[in-house]
């Protein structure tokens, strides 16, 4: 018996199971399409991506150590294309590889792929052809195998999601397939802070997260409040003499990592990339730095014309995450969400741990805001403040020469 396993942001239900890959020895499986997939990235803007069986990522597949796998893969896009089983041990010509394993997969046309499931662990799957485009476009997803012996490795919450990652003009719905760089988009299964749900999990669990790269650049995720252990790559389990205690793990291009922690201390905790560009939405680049900068004079002029305009970036970029301003159709602001003490001046890759006491076994849902007990959150001094010491000038601070240690 396994956990439930929840596909963070992945539909309106938030937890997907592996539908359409089953053992042979089970009844014919349920078909894969691969087909377009409009997906909505948080509540006010959509995206045309392309998918399997309507949905990008396409559903995490689940099945065991030693079951035999038979999936049917159906192409519905507007050209050929393959399915490559990312990390797993199979047949070369199970492989997936357009042109080099296997022919590529006609429009209109259906292959089988068969193999049997020689290791557990975390898996990933995505096209080899024309692979720029088809990735880019959202096809990607999970494939976990669980290990044959359920007393290996078991923990209470098990989390997964992708990182990807799409540069999509505010106002547009498609991707622009030709970016390698300059992304505005990051994302969690093709969604965006504020709604990514959070990672719900009852106080002293053990709690995994599974976090799959598929983006161009690689991703520290950082998680706060807790140290974790890595216990898992795409490469198979981490010995436990092979590990060690982190705060963040960076991903590379093409990876997978899972770590493993115990909750043991409540609270509402951010997990997030600390990438900072990556924790925000709908990015404008070659945007000049108007910090420092009197615009009052300037602004005045614009009024006349747009009553409603109102200067940004002279002491930041905080205020847009206050301003509830006009945007263009199908976007997103840059800094939105709101949390229990204001706005929380984030996007993208972020999300929240949330660790209650007392939830069952079977319930993600969201517990809502954690109220700190008295006395355990900061609060404003009114008192009398201490000197503070400050540099005396611009010059960088080195180590004293010796005996000189002022």
């Amino acid at each position: 018996m396994f956990n439930r396993r929840q596909l963070l942001g992945a539909s309106a239900a938030l937890v997907s199971t592996a539908t359409w890959a089953k053992s042979s020895n089970m009844g014919l499986p349920e078909a894969a399409v691969m087909e377009t997939a409009e997906t909505e990235m948080a509540e006010g803007m959509t995206a045309y991506l392309w998918g399997y069986n309507g949905q990008s990522p396409g559903p995490t597949i689940e099945a065991v150590e030693g079951d035999r796998v038979r999936i049917f893969v159906t192409n519905k896009l507007p050209e050929h294309t393959t399915i490559h089983w990312h990390g797993m041990i199979l047949p070369s010509g199970m492989d997936g590889v357009g042109g080099l394993s296997q022919p590529h997969i006609p429009v209109g046309k259906t292959f089988v792929y068969e193999f049997d499931l020689v290791k557990s662990g975390t898996f990933m799957y995505h096209p080899h052809s024309d692979e720029m485009v088809q990735m880019a476009m959202g096809m990607m997803g999970f494939f976990v195998i669980h290990p044959k012996d359920p007393k290996f490795m078991p923990v209470d919450r098990d989390f997964v999601f992708l990182l990807n990652a799409y540069d999509i003009d505010p106002g547009s719905y498609v991707p622009r397939v030709m970016e390698m760089t300059d992304f505005n988009m990051w994302c969690w299964n093709s969604r965006i802070f504020p709604d990514i749900s959070p990672l719900v999990v009852s106080k002293n669990d053990r709690v995994r997260v599974r976090v799959g790269n598929l983006t161009m650049t690689n991703h520290p995720i950082h998680m706060h409040g807790y140290d974790f252990e890595v216990t898992c790559t795409d490469g198979g389990w981490v010995r436990p003499e092979a590990r060690w205690p982190e705060v963040s793990i960076d991903i590379p291009v093409g990876a997978m990592r899972a770590y493993e922690f115990d909750a043991r201390y409540e609270g509402d905790w951010a997990i997030h990339c600390h990438k900072s560009h990556h924790t925000m939405n709908a990015m404008g680049h070659d945007i000049p730095t108007f910090i420092g900068v009197d615009k009052s004079k300037v602004a005045e002029k614009i009024r006349k014309l747009r009553p409603e305009y109102m200067p940004m970036g002279t002491k930041g970029m905080a205020d847009m995450g206050e301003m509830e301003m006009e945007i263009p159709e199908n976007t997103i602001p840059m800094m939105t969400g709101w949390g229990p003490h204001g706005p929380i001046e984030m996007g993208g890759m972020f999300s929240v741990v949330k660790v209650r006491e007392g939830i069952s076994a079977g319930d993600y849902s969201d517990p809502g805001w954690y109220e700190n007990p008295p006395g355990t959150q900061a609060w404003e001094w009114t008192g009398k403040l201490p000197d503070a010491i400050k540099a005396k000038d611009a010059k960088t601070q080195i180590t004293p020469k010796h005996g000189n240690h002022g």
